[in-house]
């Protein structure tokens, strides 16, 4: 294996020629914007950052395309990314200023940088390394979270502190703050010295404010160093090596290694998988290509890890991938239509598609009607109960792919539910201190909804799905802050 080393500027360069191609074993671009923020923060100030794996080979193995544009590679020899991919696309998208693709959408790296920030580190910030591409913010530029509550005191207060944050409207407008991307495009200071009111050389904020800006843009030269494996390696050991890189790093998840050793054996199943998961996403149900592949082993080996995966041949899985489609949409189908659940967001698990979408093939999708109304009762009562989110839920899921392998019925599946917890009734103490996370806020929504309630103020019958911020269902509270402060607001009476 050979060594060599690379700028950030270079790694760039290579991505945007088309010189660095991703193999289909590589999972899709998931990092939220606040870990690429993390990101830049450690560049900044020179903290280590990983190495690169590369593969340079003749050999025509399958691809995937970045999330981010690439110019066609006229040569024949590919230099495959190996081990990189989030950061090389996320530094790509702030210093190129292109947006990402995530799930066939679009969306900008939007980041800021404070030219007023401590010249200590101040803030540490916990990264959740399988986060998805959920934004922190919303559309109105709103954090979204548990910081929902905090005053817009409290959380500038927090932003001075901090040398790179997520873009928002009202940070935006404040002159110490200055966009990532509009850095990186110019070498030029003047336009940023001017906004943040420093009006020549004699201002003290001159020579601070111009040395953090040629810092920030000398995140360009940051050198990684690169890993590059031997031309002679096959596809199936450069697959192998993939793996175990990213098993002893922890790096991926077992569903994203699980991709690599499928992809390996099924040579171009990657498109097939993504476009079934963007047809159930055009149905509403946009679920992680991971539950889309613990699917698939449930059909394939009657269980859902993927320590098996490597011992199945290709026809295994194909013949399994077809049954599991079809699993999938029956499952669909009933939630929507038997459980009023037409979003992941009103599922305490999505593991409770995989048990229906198995149930459904079992049955030969024939089901009585006696046993489709206990199904929608045990399907409704796992919900609000939170089957999946308690312990183990992989071997709970198992425990029930086993009832439905073994024969069983609805009946069994119910007994087991009442055995995690006792009783299936929902009692008054249950929902004390509850948020929005629990599974019974969810089971709450289903059945008001079913019931015709309707918004207080704007009398719109409460959706998760209503155009404009403004008729956005307010999950956290009753009555909206907003809505209160102007209500207590003292307001002089006049007599007419």
């Amino acid at each position: 294996m050979a060594k060599a080393e690379a700028s950030v500027e270079e790694l760039v360069s290579m991505i945007e020629r088309g010189e660095l191609r991703l193999p289909e074993m590589q999972r899709q671009y998931v990092w939220r914007s606040t870990r690429v923020r993390d990101l830049l923060d450690s560049l900044y100030r020179g903290y280590p950052s990983g190495a690169i794996l590369l593969w340079e080979t003749d050999e025509a193995v399958p691809l995937q395309d970045f999330a981010v544009s690439q110019s066609t590679n006229p040569y024949q020899s590919t230099r495959l990314l190996l081990d990189g991919q989030q950061r090389l696309t996320s530094l790509s998208a702030v210093i190129r200023g292109e947006p990402v693709s995530v799930r066939g959408r679009r969306r900008p790296i939007d980041l800021l940088f404070n030219l007023e920030h401590p010249d200590q580190l101040a803030v540490v910030t916990e990264v959740e390394e399988n986060g998805g591409d959920e934004e922190d913010f919303d559309e109105d530029g709103e954090l979204i979270g548990d910081e929902t509550d905090s005053t817009e005191d409290e959380l500038l207060k927090r932003f001075n502190k901090m040398t790179f944050v997520v873009a928002t409207r009202k940070l935006e407008q404040l002159p110490q703050w200055v966009k990532v991307s509009d850095v990186f495009k110019t070498d030029n200071d003047a336009p940023f010295l001017k906004r943040a009111g420093v009006s020549g050389f004699d201002d003290p904020r001159y020579e601070k404010y111009s040395q953090r800006l040629a810092r920030l843009r000398g995140i360009r030269k940051y050198v990684y160093r690169m890993d590059v494996l031997e031309r002679t390696l096959s596809y199936d050991e450069v697959t192998e090596i993939f793996v175990r890189v990213n098993s002893l790093g922890a790096k991926l998840r077992s569903s994203d290694l699980a991709l690599a050793q499928i992809t390996a054996k099924w040579r171009h199943s990657l498109q097939t998988f993504q476009d079934f998961q963007k047809a159930c996403a055009s149905t509403g149900f946009d679920l992680d290509l991971g539950l889309h592949l613990k699917n698939l082993m449930a059909f394939a080996t009657g269980q859902s890890r993927f320590q098996v995966v490597g011992n199945l041949n290709v026809e295994k899985l194909q013949k399994a991938w077809k049954e599991a489609c079809d699993g999938m949409e029956f499952a669909l189908n009933f939630a929507r239509s038997n459980l009023g659940i037409d979003s992941p967001a009103l599922l305490s698990s999505p593991f409770l598609l995989v048990v229906l979408a198995y149930f459904g093939h079992s049955r030969n999708y024939a089901l009585s009607n006696n046993e489709a109304h206990q199904l929608r009762y045990w399907a409704l009562a796992a919900n609000a109960k939170g089957r999946f989110s308690r312990g183990s839920s992989e071997t709970i899921l198992d425990q029930d792919l086993a009832t439905i392998r073994n024969g069983g019925g609805v009946n069994e599946l119910i007994d087991r539910l009442k055995l995690q917890f006792g009783h299936l009734e929902i009692t008054p103490e249950e929902l004390e201190g509850r948020n929005q996370r629990s599974a019974l806020f969810k089971t709450m929504f289903l059945a008001f909804r079913a019931a015709g309630a309707k918004d207080w103020r704007s009398h719109l019958a409460i959706a998760l799905d209503h155009s404009g911020s403004q008729h956005r269902l307010q999950f956290h509270h009753i009555f909206p802050k907003a809505l209160i402060r102007v209500c207590l607001t003292p307001r002089v009476v006049y007599e007419i």
